[in-house]
């Protein structure tokens, strides 16, 4: 494995244990030290306060609790992952999305983390061409993303958006998205995977992203072309492909060319897996965790 990569995972791995009751947060950040993941990355499931995962409605002493025992366990708390839809003309509903992200912020300093990824749109698409759509959308989420970025700034965090969610997730829109809000601490999180939704191919767009990128996402997929019979447990890409989320190294997304376009670049930092799919969550973390550090190593 290559020194300048920490290798660890998404909370949403274990979205299924979590979400089931099966597994506490807990329980997560032991089964992780006892692994040979060197990191966590915290991804919010809402604004519940029964959600198994750290957000604005938990009380101080739920959140210390989780920084103290990732803290104990030797298990870095290194992003915070949390939605966000910048995308409307309404002054207040956008000062009410820029002040809850504001307060995620404040969480993300109480946890000790010192990166953020926040959406900027709702994960919907937009049938047809969403190109006017797009334009329409850009000036509300540069401005709340700008203002965001500046208050993180202030504690130190660095703060991105991901492509993630139908309408910005092609490349070339994160890119624009980044280069107008134009902010030293605002960057990036690279989903490997989340191309593939948008028709990309992910070795591509993944080199064209990385020079801004603040964390990767390791994430496989099942593909199937559009006629294919599927069965249950599939959503459709942009242009009509199956898709479905795969152990890593098990689906049909060209990892170890992701892999040596992430070695051949500078990315240096934290890279989290990211599994979403129907097999059992701990096995599949186990095994994906094998395969990317030979990835690491051979690619």
């Amino acid at each position: 494995m290559t020194s300048d990569i920490s290798l660890g995972f998404s909370s949403y791995s274990f979205h299924s244990a979590l979400s089931s009751g099966a597994m506490t947060l807990l329980d997560v950040i032991d089964w992780i030290a006892r692994s040979e993941g060197e990191h966590l990355e915290l991804a919010v499931l809402g604004d519940d306060p029964d959600s198994p995962i750290p957000n604005i409605s938990w009380d101080a002493d739920r959140v210390e609790q989780v920084r103290a025992a990732a803290e104990a366990a030797g298990v870095p708390l290194t992003s915070l992952a949390v939605g966000a839809d910048f995308f409307t003309d309404d002054e207040e509903q956008l000062a009410a999305q820029i002040s809850r992200i504001r307060q995620y912020v404040d969480l993300a300093e109480r946890l000790g983390i010192s990166r953020m990824r926040h959406d900027v749109v709702a994960h919907r698409g937009h049938q047809g061409d969403d190109t006017p759509l797009f334009e329409q959308a850009l000036p509300s989420i540069v401005r709340a993303s700008r203002e965001i970025a500046r208050y993180a700034a202030t504690k130190g965090i660095t703060t991105s958006l991901e492509n993630h969610g139908f309408f910005v997730q092609a490349a070339d829109r994160v890119r624009r998205i980044v280069h107008a809000v134009d902010e030293p601490n605002f960057r990036t999180t690279v989903d490997v995977g989340n191309f593939v939704c948008v028709d990309e191919t992910p070795e591509v767009s993944v080199a064209q992203n990385l020079p801004y990128a603040m964390v990767v996402h390791l994430k496989d997929f099942y593909i199937r072309p559009a006629d294919a019979a599927v069965g249950a447990g599939w959503f459709r890409s942009r242009g009509g492909r199956h898709l479905r989320g795969a152990v890593l190294g098990n689906g049909d997304i060209d990892l170890r060319a992701v892999v040596r376009a992430i070695k051949e670049s500078d990315f240096s930092g934290y890279v989290a897996i990211e599994f979403e799919g129907w097999e059992d969550c701990l096995l599949a973390c186990e095994r994906g965790l094998a395969n990317a550090q030979h990835l690491l190593k051979t690619a």
